[in-house]
């Protein structure tokens, strides 16, 4: 049996002139959390669906649990939330999911009861409101993405493939779905997730693979990319309002690398020669209020910026690809 629930080798997607994804090899290991990070226009979507099989690749294989994803029933082990949500929107709630319980070859008696407990987990199911009964177009946006998230678990699925899954969720319903995504990896599962939000995928996953232009940049458990990285990283926090006259000493390139700007909290790469304490002192001297001065690894944003540069960032880290 195969240690992979997907295993990609040197996979190949053109569309005339342009090339989607180019000679692609990632493995997802059984039982984690695994996420594909990108850019717009990176190939993560075009990944997810030769990986479903609802497009072909040019060149290359594909294998779910160890056979080809081609395979008659490897593809019912297997849940998908795709990035563009689709729901009858005149329809039940609660039939809606029965339907798509009934076409993963699910018997009603089994679907209804599974049903019931997910829309309950997930707050559809209220003293007040059971929003089950209630019309699709009902729902806010964020209780129709829960009610596509549970159609996507009803079945039970092995794997489960999110693209996209914390597009338009609001801080209360993200936390609801990772709190699910983290219970499915409890459980066993193989979750697999595209997102262009690099502090989800750093809370939440075993491993990465970040693909830019349809190239993979760099693949690996989150420890050992940060890790890699080869920088010397500071976390500087200052106390609100006290960094005026700070600048010119954050932009010493004696000192400081890099620079991630979030007003009153920095995330700094060393200059290949500097000393910390150099920079620490600088700054008191400076008369900075400094309340978090930590020699850190550099977070995936750090990495992602530094491995796809300035051009990825301008196609898009908060778009789809």
């Amino acid at each position: 049996m195969s240690d992979f629930a997907i295993d990609i080798r040197n996979v190949v997607k053109r569309y005339e002139e342009h090339v989607a994804v180019r000679d692609l090899s990632l493995q997802v290991p059984r039982g984690s959390v695994y996420g594909l990070l990108g850019p717009n226009g990176a190939g993560k979507t075009t990944t997810i669906r030769m990986i479903l099989d609802i497009i072909a690749p040019d060149a290359g294989t594909i294998s779910l649990f160890g056979q080809p994803h081609t395979t008659l029933g490897v593809l019912d082990k297997v849940g998908y939330l795709p990035e563009e949500r689709g729901l009858y929107k005149k329809m039940q709630v609660r039939r809606v999911l029965l339907f798509l319980a009934e076409l993963k070859g699910m018997k009603p008696a089994i679907a209804g009861p599974r049903i019931d407990e997910w829309l309950e987990r997930f707050g559809l199911v209220t003293p007040e409101k059971n929003w089950g009964e209630a019309r699709v177009d009902e729902l806010s946006r964020g209780m129709q993405q829960k009610v596509q998230f549970i159609a996507t678990l009803l079945h039970d699925p092995e794997l489960v493939i999110l693209d996209e899954p914390f597009s338009g969720l609001d801080p209360i319903n993200a936390q609801a779905l990772k709190d699910a995504v983290l219970e499915l990896k409890r459980l066993g599962k193989t979750v697999i997730f595209s997102t262009h939000v690099m502090d989800n995928a750093e809370r939440m996953c075993d491993s990465v693979c970040i693909i830019a232009r349809g190239e993979k940049v760099l693949d690996g458990a989150i420890s050992d990319v940060r890790r890699q990285s080869g920088t010397r990283n500071v976390a500087l926090a200052l106390a609100g309002g006290a960094h005026n006259g700070v600048g010119g000493v954050l932009r010493d390139p004696t000192l400081v690398r890099k620079m991630d700007d979030n007003n009153n909290y920095f995330e700094l790469e060393l200059a290949p020669a500097a000393d910390p304490q150099v920079l620490l002192r600088r700054l008191i001297e400076a008369g900075a209020n400094v309340e978090r001065f930590e020699l850190v690894q550099p977070s995936l944003h750090q990495i992602f910026l530094q491995r796809v540069g300035a051009a990825g960032v301008e196609e898009g880290l908060t778009g789809h690809g």
